[in-house]
């Protein structure tokens, strides 16, 4: 077992403005700068587009509405691949996989949560396979209880253990309050996560928006690089992302209309999926994925 060390203050670095949208570009003139360090300048690189995802939760009022037509509009959108939320919305995992394929579509990767017992955790790992997933995540777990992040973590080995048998890849989803939480002397959970999660079996799948809320709670003066420093610092493999934008009020952003400089992100490190989300759609669900997609597939970095 290895010993957890809390986390270290960030050094200070100026922000300066990025680009933003509408009235919140007057208040960042108003204000005189962001929480990010002055926008990298592009070099070429780009995200290949077989690597773009969407989170379908960002999705989630129009699939409530109609699973099938917000699905041919993903499609349509040109997103090769999603990752799933919330459920089969009536279907089974065989049902689903044929209408997906029928729309040239791959389920990549899941959110799940840890199961309840092995029966569940064998439904789960079933359910994956016949989707043709490469990918299952846990999304969220928050407690203030050490033991209690202690024994996730020890659960999520065992799981992950099962799921690479079958040739899955087992990844945990942060938020920002894995490193602003205080279980006792300074440690977090990002502390106990990263000292206990078996690194040859558990991949990381990072929200950039989280990572830098968390940096921001953190009292980061750079908070896009506590981000980094976090991709870096992890002993787990870093495989994903969730991409989304953040207002400088700290709401959650379109990609692009915001402030978080992805060129240093991406250039610091490149993951298999970069899955495009937004809890909190601009103007619409749709139009938050159009965004996305063009966004990623225009970004130079």
């Amino acid at each position: 077992m290895l010993r957890l060390r809390p986390q270290q203050a960030l050094p200070a670095r100026r922000g300066s403005r990025a680009r933003r949208g509408g009235g919140r570009r007057r208040l960042a003139r108003r204000r005189g700068g962001d929480e990010s360090a002055p926008p990298a300048p592009p070099r070429g690189e780009k995200v290949p587009p077989g690597k773009i995802s969407i989170q379908l939760y960002t999705l989630r009022d129009d699939l409530a509405q109609s699973y099938d037509d917000t699905l041919r509009y993903v499609a349509r959108a040109g997103y090769p691949k999603v990752e799933l939320a919330l459920g089969y919305f009536g279907r089974t995992a065989r049902q689903l996989r044929r209408f997906l394929d029928g729309l040239g579509v791959r389920a990549t990767s899941s959110h799940d949560g840890i199961s309840a017992d092995d029966a569940a955790l064998n439904t789960k790992i079933e359910n994956a396979l016949t989707l043709g997933q490469k990918y299952m995540v846990v999304p969220y777990l928050a407690s203030d209880s050490l033991d209690e992040w202690k024994g996730w973590a020890e659960r999520m080995n065992v799981e992950a253990r099962a799921a690479r048998s079958a040739g899955l890849r087992y990844g945990y989803h942060n938020h920002a309050h894995e490193f602003t939480t205080d279980l006792g002397g300074g440690v977090t959970p990002w502390d106990v996560l990263t000292s206990e999660l078996d690194p040859r079996l558990v991949h990381l799948e990072i929200d950039i928006y989280w990572a830098v809320t968390g940096g921001v709670g953190r009292g980061a003066s750079d908070p896009v690089k506590f981000a980094i420093d976090v991709i870096r610092r992890a002993p787990q493999r870093v495989l994903q992302y969730h991409v989304k934008d953040r207002h400088l009020d700290g709401d959650m952003a379109d990609l692009g209309t915001g402030t978080i400089d992805f060129r240093r992100v991406f250039r610091a490190h490149r993951v298999e999926e970069y899955i495009v989300e937004n809890d909190t759609p601009d103007v619409t669900p749709r139009q938050t994925a159009e965004v996305g997609y063009r966004y990623l597939r225009k970004l130079r970095y």
